[in-house]
């Protein structure tokens, strides 16, 4: 099949509005959150049906042609960013919610429903926990692929510990259904390797959810400290006492003034650093462990703790902190967000070191992050306008990422790696386990047709020996002589 063909059967397949050729069109999905990588598709197709996702990407088996799939392109590593000579797949039509089962706590979904419309089609009683900064924009079908967290994944988890099931299109186009609505099902853990495998395994085109009830009581505090030091003093010694917040946030000087800028909080610019914490559970257990929090947070060095008194002023507590990342803008032109994980004791110390990089590379380094567990997202300012320093700023942000494994940590926490930290798994894991990973990749996925050029450090065919690429036949032929 040549590439006109593959074209006009695809136009076949999704109607001829939903197929984009023109440049105009198509550089809508030239990046995704990360804007430091930008590469514009070949052509889109917009499919409104799963068959339809299954039938566009059996054409592509069948023409040889790489695929990425796209949902809301909210994520942060560039795992969404499209191959210049492919098919991106935009799924952002399948947005219906097609089963909600609250007697078995289960919910089943397209891959285009928001994050936070789950919580919403199953309130008052229940809800979805995995709640990332962007939920009103991020789909669950990208929350799968990234393996998504966000503020109350300390307690309750990320999105692997609550998908029960997928129907998956393999890169043949093959349907396969892992899982289902029970919540674990015999045999290897299929459902585990497709969670967080960035779309390069396949694509989802629908998602089995486990909803929690609501539970009887929320407390919501936040505490102000001199320094993110004392911040982080304090989060240790919370966990340390046995108590686990639904939540633990921290933002530091800088962020506080920008998220003040644009949520009016009323939070005191100036001050080194805000822990936003929130208990829930039973109404007894959350008042007495809210007392030993905020006595804790006093002892750490706070002079001001403020509880929210109702369920707007809490409201307004989380939009100030889930506004963080565009409130950014407002005092820098360009940043770049990093997401490496650190153990929970080392933050205050990695936390200077993050300061003393800032100052040696001459840039502003904002920090706002997940405490509880230690998910560090330090955004990276800078100008693009100025020649070089979107290189620095790109290359502090990797120095950082170096900091958090010196601490024993990881170079993602629920971002992904996508294109943007693929150059630095190989600091992680030794040429054995990238091996391994590529060995389940290929079992899946044998062209390498899924996403290619993401998550692996160097690109390989299957059965290569590892370490040792060699070029893909379709780049050797020039994709681009198909359309």
């Amino acid at each position: 099949m040549d590439g006109h063909e593959l074209v006009e059967r695809l136009r076949r397949v999704v109607g001829d509005r939903w197929l984009l050729l023109d440049e105009h069109d198509l550089r809508t999905y030239e990046s995704d959150g990360l804007l430091q990588y930008q590469q514009v598709p070949r052509l889109a197709v917009l499919p409104g049906t799963g068959g339809q996702v299954r039938e566009c990407v059996a054409l592509c088996a069948e023409a040889g042609v790489p695929w990425v799939a796209r949902g809301a392109g909210s994520g942060l590593s560039g795992g969404a960013l499209p191959v210049k000579d492919g098919v991106l797949i935009v799924l952002s039509r399948l947005n219906r919610i097609l089963e909600v089962d609250l007697d078995n706590g289960r919910v089943c979904v397209e891959p285009g429903v928001t994050n936070a419309a789950v919580s919403t089609a199953v309130a008052p009683d229940f809800f979805y926990p995995p709640d990332p900064s962007s939920q009103i924009v991020c789909t669950i079908g990208g929350n799968v692929a990234e393996n998504s967290g966000g503020a109350h994944c300390f307690k309750y988890g990320f999105t692997t510990n609550y998908v029960t099931g997928l129907e998956v299109v393999l890169p043949d186009g093959e349907l396969v259904t892992i899982g289902g609505k029970e919540l674990d099902t015999p045999g290897y853990d299929l459902l585990g390797a497709f969670v967080g495998s960035e779309g390069t395994l396949g694509v989802a085109t629908k998602i089995w959810l486990r909803v929690v009830p609501v539970p009887e009581a929320t407390r919501t505090l936040v505490a102000f400290f001199d320094s993110t030091r004392q911040a982080g003093a304090a989060v240790s010694a919370i966990v340390q006492a046995g108590i686990v917040p639904g939540a633990i946030e921290m933002m530091d000087a800088t962020t506080i003034r920008a998220t003040e800028e644009m949520a009016h909080a009323g939070y005191p610019v100036g001050r080194g650093a805000a822990l936003l914490v929130e208990l829930d559970g039973a109404e007894a257990e959350c008042d007495a462990q809210f007392t030993q929090v905020t006595e804790i947070c006093v002892a750490q060095g706070s002079d001001d703790v403020r509880v929210s008194r109702d369920e707007a002023e809490r409201a307004l507590f989380w939009k100030t902190r889930k506004s963080a990342f565009p409130a950014m803008g407002r005092i820098s032109p360009n940043y770049f967000v990093q997401d490496g994980v650190v153990p929970r004791t080392t933050l205050p110390d990695v936390l200077v070191r993050i300061d003393e990089l800032a100052a040696e590379y001459g840039l502003v380094v904002a920090n706002v992050f997940h405490a509880g567990d230690g998910n560090l997202h330090p955004l990276v300012c800078f100008d693009a306008a100025v020649e070089g320093q979107a290189a620095r700023a790109e290359e502090l942000a990797g120095r950082i990422l170096d900091v958090c494994l010196e601490a024993g940590g990881s170079i993602t926490g629920e971002h992904g790696v996508g294109v943007d930290k693929r150059k630095h798994m190989a600091k992680m894991f030794g040429e054995d386990d990238l091996a391994a990973f590529q060995r389940l990749r290929c079992a899946f996925d044998p062209e390498g047709r899924a996403n290619p050029g993401k998550v692996m450090p160097t690109p390989r065919l299957c059965g290569e020996v590892p370490g040792v690429y060699r070029q893909h036949p379709l780049e050797a032929a020039g994709l681009a002589e198909r359309f």
